[in-house]
């Protein structure tokens, strides 16, 4: 496919890594004869690293096939985290290196996760924008202090950490922005 030819969201692949497109910037030349330029920031499947490439609009990008699949976790096979295809019940066994950062936000019983694949083979797993967790470790209220919006940290069921507002309590169930990895609200 050509430069030109490429959309936001696109799965493309580049020196023999995978990436998808996030944002495309075109610059037109104002001297004659001179080449349309692409500017794309695409991030790495797996992984999510950040990469800009800049390209003339009739060079060449090898369109790869992603497949989205809606899938529930079941459960953990050692250190591979286990999902279950929603529709045909096919497993898909996650590297703790292709889940990254997103472990944190994995639970049971939860519908919105996708496990991304390339030829039938998981190359990432996207996760709903928020989940419910529960506070397993927090400091005590202290009291007379709700006035202020001071927060405290928290470790929460799955392992992670975060800041949360000093009236939560431990064995309460928060929401967590699995974006920026902060308190969202009270479940």
């Amino acid at each position: 496919m050509k430069a030109s030819d490429v959309k936001k969201g696109n799965v493309v692949e580049h020196d023999g890594t995978v990436y998808q497109v996030r944002d495309i910037e075109r610059s037109a030349p104002t001297a004659r004869g001179g080449n349309v330029t692409f500017r794309f920031t695409m991030y790495s499947i797996p992984g999510g690293r950040k990469y800009d490439l800049s390209l003339r609009a009739d060079d060449d990008l090898r369109e790869m096939d992603l497949v989205r699949r809606a899938a529930n976790f079941s459960y953990m096979d050692g250190e591979a985290f286990v999902f279950m295809d929603a529709e045909d019940y096919t497993q898909y066994p996650l590297s703790p290196e292709l889940v990254g950062d997103n472990a944190g936000y994995i639970v049971e019983s939860v519908e919105g996760y996708y496990v991304q694949l390339i030829d039938d083979a998981p190359v990432g797993l996207q996760v709903p924008t928020s989940v419910v967790l529960t506070v397993v470790d927090t400091a005590p209220e202290m009291k007379g202090a709700s006035a202020t919006k001071r927060t405290k940290p928290a470790k929460l069921d799955t392992g992670i950490e975060i800041q949360v507002p000093e009236y939560i309590t431990n064995d309460e169930k928060v929401w967590v922005n699995t974006l920026t990895g902060e308190f969202a609200g009270r479940a």
